[in-house]
């Protein structure tokens, strides 16, 4: 029980899903900024992730490096967890 407020600690804990799908929010912005926007397709029970990149993201020559060194590295960071990300069409 938590001592702050006696909940029990399984309803403050957020679930995989849903840490996963507040980092990918919390990117989002980054990359409308720049024309692009990222969606979250799934998770699956491998803890792969799976997104779609979209607007000026979609087709970029870029596109790789931004999965891999921009939503792969924070998602891995934030949620340790996370196996890898992948883009899907």
């Amino acid at each position: 029980m938590c001592d702050a407020c006696g909940c029990s600690g399984a309803e403050t804990e957020k679930s995989f899903n849903d840490q996963v799908a507040e980092v990918i929010e919390m990117v989002r912005p980054a990359l409308q900024g720049h024309g692009g926007d990222v969606e979250l397709v799934s998770v699956e029970d491998d803890k792969t992730v799976k997104v779609r990149l979209q607007g000026a993201c979609q087709g970029c020559p870029g596109a790789a490096m931004t999965m891999k060194m921009g939503i792969e590295r924070i998602l891995k960071e934030k949620v340790p967890e996370v196996k890898e990300v992948v883009a899907v069409q």
